[in-house]
């Protein structure tokens, strides 16, 4: 972790990409923290916390079958056995096989809130992140957003565009794209960040209460 306070500044473009002016970023998050180890903990933590953990296996004693001794103990010249359901018979049970488990990592707030500004300043540090004016779609347009990142610079890169609350229209329109990801600015989490090479924010969200994660 760096102890040096920094400031940053990004690119400013309108709603139609235009670029404008540069825009102080705000120094309660962007001060040039940049603490590995707890953004390690969070992105583990948060992919751990998306497992489903109902992996499950049946032992001998759930599968069906098997209540007879195939053949009698001695004289057969065969090795003994008791069971067709023992694990070494083909449709047997499984031996320490998966059962259904919670892979839950609770991580503390205050530490999800470090890992979540380490996160943003790690994209500062590139210059990777940017602002645009208020995205205000009457419906909505992949060709806008498309459009949008192109006049960006961010054409083939991962997008992460954070908006000023929850705008339907703007995430609608790039739901179907792969390489672009559309959320509140206060859901984004350590991990979406990470996951973006480029980090486009509204600047009006830049005032936000936000979430750690």
């Amino acid at each position: 972790m760096t102890e040096e306070t920094m400031t940053f500044e990004a690119p400013v473009y309108s709603a139609q990409g235009k670029q404008g002016g540069m825009q102080q970023l705000p120094e309660a998050t962007f001060d040039g923290t940049v603490n590995m180890p707890v953004m390690h903990q969070a992105v583990k933590a948060f992919l751990a916390n998306r497992r489903q953990g109902t992996a499950k296996t049946k032992t001998r004693g759930e599968v069906t079958g098997g209540n007879q001794k195939p053949w009698k103990q001695k004289g057969t010249g065969r090795a003994r056995q008791g069971s067709t359901r023992a694990p070494n018979w083909p449709g047997g049970g499984t031996v320490f096989g998966p059962i259904p488990r919670s892979y839950t990592q609770i991580v503390p707030r205050q530490v999800r809130s470090l890992a979540r500004k380490s996160a943003f300043n790690a994209r500062a540090r590139e210059g990777a992140v940017k602002l645009v004016d208020a995205l205000t779609f009457s419906a909505p347009s992949t060709k806008a957003i498309l459009a949008l990142i192109e006049k960006l610079g961010a054409s083939g890169k991962k997008v992460l565009l954070l908006t000023d609350g929850v705008k339907p229209n703007v995430y609608l329109s790039a739901r179907n794209l792969a390489h672009a990801h559309v959320m509140p600015y206060t859901d984004a989490s350590t991990y979406h960040i990470l996951w973006s090479d480029v980090v486009v924010i509204e600047s009006s969200a830049l005032t936000q209460t936000t979430a750690e994660g």
